[in-house]
């Protein structure tokens, strides 16, 4: 791939890897329940999960999702659910924002941020069409070709990650800001209430 075109690539993927969304809201969530640390586990669940997508969306399974109602429809309300669980989860854990503990990234482990990030990567089919409507733009016209689709990937995969680790960093920042129990309760609830909102909003969401 010519320098240029990924340069350019770069530029124009900035724009969706940044946007507000379930996985941004998650990065941002885990901050601040457990800590900057977490949130970069997390992140680099999403990025697999980006990764796979792009290999996904390469190899025809993007064209699948465009063209098939039902396969779309059972991703789509397999994705609002999770987001939905996430949401009543973080509205009802009562600790979820306490600032206050020492050791916030024990109270759930690594390895569980990571599967949880990947699962919200791969279930969310508005990703799926995104990356499906971006990468061909910037792939030979002949065919697929494996070094493309591994540099399209990984850029994106890549520019995800350094968007949710720069959350992680200002998110430590935030957390001394909700110190207090009613400041940590509306956390909560802002935060469980946006998940609840993607999910319906993705489950109300057509191709």
């Amino acid at each position: 791939m010519p320098l240029e075109t990924w340069l350019l690539f770069i530029l124009v993927a900035l724009v969706p890897a940044i946007s507000p969304g379930p996985a941004v809201l998650l990065a941002i969530s885990n901050t601040l329940r457990f800590g900057r640390n977490a949130t970069l586990a997390s992140a680099t669940g999403n990025a697999i999960g980006l990764i796979v997508l792009g290999f996904a969306v390469a190899f025809g399974f993007g064209a699948i999702m465009a063209t098939s109602a039902l396969a779309f429809t059972v991703l789509k309300f397999a994705g609002a659910a999770y987001l939905i669980y996430l949401g009543t989860k973080v509205w009802r854990d009562k600790t979820g924002f306490n600032t206050l503990d020492g050791a916030l990234c024990t109270r759930k482990s690594h390895s569980a941020l990571f599967i949880q990030a990947l699962a919200v990567s791969v279930t969310n089919p508005k990703a799926i069409l995104v990356i499906s409507a971006l990468f061909p733009q910037f792939m030979s016209k002949s065919g697929i070709q494996i070094d493309q689709v591994v540099i399209l990937s990984l850029t994106y995969a890549a520019l995800c990650w350094l968007n949710h680790a720069a959350i992680a960093v200002a998110g430590n920042h935030l957390r001394r800001f909700i110190i207090s129990p009613k400041r940590m309760r509306l956390a909560r609830r802002i935060t469980g209430g946006l998940f609840v909102g993607f999910g319906a909003a993705m489950a109300a969401a057509s191709r």
